[in-house]
Protein backbone atom coordinates (compact mmCIF):
# COMPACT_ATOMS: atom_id res chain seq x y z
CA UNK A 1 0.00 0.00 0.00
CA UNK A 2 1.41 3.37 -0.99
CA UNK A 3 1.44 6.45 1.23
CA UNK A 4 -1.53 7.92 -0.62
CA UNK A 5 -3.61 4.79 -0.10
CA UNK A 6 -2.70 4.70 3.62
CA UNK A 7 -3.75 8.33 3.94
CA UNK A 8 -7.02 7.52 2.20
CA UNK A 9 -7.68 4.63 4.60
CA UNK A 10 -6.92 6.82 7.64
CA UNK A 11 -9.18 9.60 6.38
CA UNK A 12 -12.10 7.23 5.80
CA UNK A 13 -11.57 5.62 9.20
CA UNK A 14 -11.51 9.02 10.93
CA UNK A 15 -14.67 10.16 9.12
CA UNK A 16 -16.44 6.97 10.17
CA UNK A 17 -15.39 7.49 13.82
CA UNK A 18 -16.62 11.09 13.75
CA UNK A 19 -19.97 9.98 12.33
CA UNK A 20 -20.30 7.41 15.13
CA UNK A 21 -19.49 10.02 17.74
CA UNK A 22 -22.06 12.38 16.17
CA UNK A 23 -24.70 9.63 16.31
CA UNK A 24 -23.86 9.04 19.99
CA UNK A 25 -24.15 12.78 20.69
CA UNK A 26 -27.55 12.72 18.94
CA UNK A 27 -28.73 9.89 21.20
CA UNK A 28 -27.44 11.76 24.23
CA UNK A 29 -29.34 14.85 23.07
CA UNK A 30 -32.58 12.86 22.84
CA UNK A 31 -31.95 11.40 26.31
CA UNK A 32 -31.36 14.88 27.74
CA UNK A 33 -34.58 16.14 26.13
CA UNK A 34 -36.50 13.22 27.67
CA UNK A 35 -35.01 14.08 31.08
CA UNK A 36 -35.96 17.72 30.47
CA UNK A 37 -39.55 16.75 29.70
CA UNK A 38 -39.74 14.59 32.82
CA UNK A 39 -38.30 17.37 35.01
CA UNK A 40 -40.82 19.88 33.60
CA UNK A 41 -43.68 17.46 34.28
CA UNK A 42 -42.45 17.09 37.87
CA UNK A 43 -42.21 20.90 38.16
CA UNK A 44 -38.40 20.97 38.81
CA UNK A 45 -37.43 24.10 36.87
CA UNK A 46 -33.78 24.29 38.04
CA UNK A 47 -33.12 20.69 37.05
CA UNK A 48 -35.02 21.26 33.77
CA UNK A 49 -32.66 24.18 32.91
CA UNK A 50 -29.64 21.93 33.43
CA UNK A 51 -31.11 19.24 31.17
CA UNK A 52 -31.97 21.89 28.55
CA UNK A 53 -28.37 23.19 28.60
CA UNK A 54 -27.07 19.62 28.29
CA UNK A 55 -29.39 18.94 25.33
CA UNK A 56 -28.26 22.11 23.53
CA UNK A 57 -24.59 21.28 24.20
CA UNK A 58 -25.07 17.75 22.82
CA UNK A 59 -26.87 19.15 19.77
CA UNK A 60 -23.97 21.57 19.09
CA UNK A 61 -21.47 18.74 19.63
CA UNK A 62 -23.34 16.59 17.11
CA UNK A 63 -23.39 19.38 14.52
CA UNK A 64 -19.68 20.13 14.97
CA UNK A 65 -18.76 16.45 14.64
CA UNK A 66 -20.88 16.14 11.48
CA UNK A 67 -19.26 19.25 9.97
CA UNK A 68 -15.78 17.89 10.71
CA UNK A 69 -16.70 14.45 9.32
CA UNK A 70 -18.02 16.15 6.18
CA UNK A 71 -14.78 18.09 5.68
CA UNK A 72 -12.70 14.95 6.17
CA UNK A 73 -14.93 13.08 3.75
CA UNK A 74 -14.38 15.82 1.14
CA UNK A 75 -10.60 15.52 1.56
CA UNK A 76 -10.97 11.73 1.36
CA UNK A 77 -12.80 12.09 -1.96
CA UNK A 78 -9.97 14.22 -3.36
CA UNK A 79 -7.37 11.69 -2.24
CA UNK A 80 -9.48 8.88 -3.76
CA UNK A 81 -9.51 10.78 -7.05
CA UNK A 82 -5.72 11.12 -6.92
CA UNK A 83 -5.29 7.38 -6.24
CA UNK A 84 -7.65 6.51 -9.08
CA UNK A 85 -5.94 8.89 -11.50
CA UNK A 86 -2.58 7.36 -10.65
CA UNK A 87 -3.95 3.86 -11.36
CA UNK A 88 -5.57 5.02 -14.62
CA UNK A 89 -2.33 6.67 -15.71
CA UNK A 90 -0.40 3.46 -15.09
CA UNK A 91 -2.99 1.45 -17.04
CA UNK A 92 -2.96 3.91 -19.93
CA UNK A 93 0.83 3.75 -20.06
CA UNK A 94 0.63 -0.03 -20.44
CA UNK A 95 -2.05 0.28 -23.11
CA UNK A 96 0.01 2.79 -25.10
CA UNK A 97 3.05 0.49 -24.95
CA UNK A 98 0.91 -2.41 -26.16
CA UNK A 99 -0.55 -0.32 -28.96
CA UNK A 100 2.91 0.81 -30.04
CA UNK A 101 4.08 -2.77 -30.40
CA UNK A 102 0.87 -3.71 -32.24
CA UNK A 103 1.22 -0.77 -34.60
CA UNK A 104 4.80 -1.76 -35.39
CA UNK A 105 3.73 -5.33 -36.15
CA UNK A 106 0.75 -4.37 -38.37
CA UNK A 107 0.29 -1.75 -41.01
CA UNK A 108 -2.78 0.51 -41.10
CA UNK A 109 -4.31 -1.19 -44.14
CA UNK A 110 -4.31 -4.57 -42.37
CA UNK A 111 -5.83 -3.07 -39.20
CA UNK A 112 -8.54 -1.34 -41.24
CA UNK A 113 -9.28 -4.55 -43.18
CA UNK A 114 -9.57 -6.60 -39.98
CA UNK A 115 -11.92 -4.02 -38.42
CA UNK A 116 -14.11 -3.92 -41.56
CA UNK A 117 -14.32 -7.69 -41.65
CA UNK A 118 -15.22 -7.78 -37.96
CA UNK A 119 -18.04 -5.27 -38.47
CA UNK A 120 -19.38 -7.24 -41.46
CA UNK A 121 -19.33 -10.51 -39.52
CA UNK A 122 -21.03 -8.84 -36.58
CA UNK A 123 -23.81 -7.53 -38.86
CA UNK A 124 -24.18 -10.98 -40.47
CA UNK A 125 -24.52 -12.47 -37.01
CA UNK A 126 -27.29 -9.96 -36.26
CA UNK A 127 -29.10 -10.95 -39.47
CA UNK A 128 -28.86 -14.67 -38.66
CA UNK A 129 -30.02 -14.11 -35.09
CA UNK A 130 -32.97 -12.00 -36.29
CA UNK A 131 -33.97 -14.70 -38.79
CA UNK A 132 -33.76 -17.38 -36.11
CA UNK A 133 -35.88 -15.32 -33.68
CA UNK A 134 -38.53 -14.65 -36.35
CA UNK A 135 -38.66 -18.33 -37.34
CA UNK A 136 -38.92 -19.43 -33.71
CA UNK A 137 -41.69 -16.97 -32.84
CA UNK A 138 -43.63 -17.90 -35.99
CA UNK A 139 -43.33 -21.62 -35.23
CA UNK A 140 -44.46 -21.08 -31.65
CA UNK A 141 -47.43 -18.96 -32.72
CA UNK A 142 -48.54 -21.52 -35.32
CA UNK A 143 -47.94 -24.49 -32.98
CA UNK A 144 -50.49 -23.39 -30.35
CA UNK A 145 -53.95 -22.38 -31.60
CA UNK A 146 -55.32 -19.16 -30.11
CA UNK A 147 -58.58 -20.87 -29.14
CA UNK A 148 -56.74 -23.35 -26.91
CA UNK A 149 -54.76 -20.53 -25.33
CA UNK A 150 -57.93 -18.52 -24.65
CA UNK A 151 -59.76 -21.58 -23.25
CA UNK A 152 -56.91 -22.43 -20.89
CA UNK A 153 -56.61 -18.82 -19.74
CA UNK A 154 -60.37 -18.64 -19.07
CA UNK A 155 -60.28 -21.93 -17.16
CA UNK A 156 -57.42 -20.77 -14.95
CA UNK A 157 -59.10 -17.38 -14.49
CA UNK A 158 -62.31 -19.11 -13.33
CA UNK A 159 -60.33 -21.14 -10.80
CA UNK A 160 -58.41 -18.09 -9.58
CA UNK A 161 -61.46 -15.83 -9.42
CA UNK A 162 -62.29 -12.33 -10.56
CA UNK A 163 -58.98 -10.75 -9.44
CA UNK A 164 -56.98 -12.54 -12.11
CA UNK A 165 -59.44 -11.55 -14.86
CA UNK A 166 -59.03 -7.87 -13.99
CA UNK A 167 -55.26 -8.23 -14.01
CA UNK A 168 -55.41 -9.90 -17.42
CA UNK A 169 -57.56 -7.13 -18.88
CA UNK A 170 -55.23 -4.44 -17.57
CA UNK A 171 -52.19 -6.39 -18.79
CA UNK A 172 -53.65 -6.74 -22.29
CA UNK A 173 -54.48 -3.06 -22.69
CA UNK A 174 -51.05 -1.40 -23.08
CA UNK A 175 -49.55 -3.97 -25.48
CA UNK A 176 -48.23 -2.28 -28.63
CA UNK A 177 -47.00 -4.06 -31.74
CA UNK A 178 -43.57 -2.99 -32.99
CA UNK A 179 -43.29 -2.19 -36.68
CA UNK A 180 -41.32 -4.76 -38.69
CA UNK A 181 -38.49 -4.01 -41.11
CA UNK A 182 -39.30 -2.22 -44.34
CA UNK A 183 -39.39 -4.10 -47.62
CA UNK A 184 -36.02 -2.70 -48.70
CA UNK A 185 -34.42 -3.72 -45.39
CA UNK A 186 -35.97 -7.18 -45.64
CA UNK A 187 -34.63 -7.67 -49.20
CA UNK A 188 -31.15 -6.66 -48.03
CA UNK A 189 -31.37 -8.99 -45.05
CA UNK A 190 -32.59 -11.85 -47.24
CA UNK A 191 -29.64 -11.37 -49.61
CA UNK A 192 -27.16 -11.39 -46.74
CA UNK A 193 -28.77 -14.52 -45.29
CA UNK A 194 -28.46 -16.29 -48.65
CA UNK A 195 -24.82 -15.21 -48.81
CA UNK A 196 -24.25 -16.65 -45.35
CA UNK A 197 -25.77 -19.98 -46.27
CA UNK A 198 -23.54 -20.29 -49.36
Amino acid sequence: MSGLEKALFNLKFTAKQLNRQAAKAGKDEVAEKNKLKKAIQQNHTDIAKIYAQNAIRKQNEKLNLLRLASRIDAVSSRVQTAVTMRQVTASMTNVVRGMDSAMKAMDLEKISGVMDKFETQFEDLDVATGYYENATSSATAVGTPQEDVDRLMNQVADEAGVELQTEMKSAEAPVKVAAGPTEVEEDGLGERLRALRN
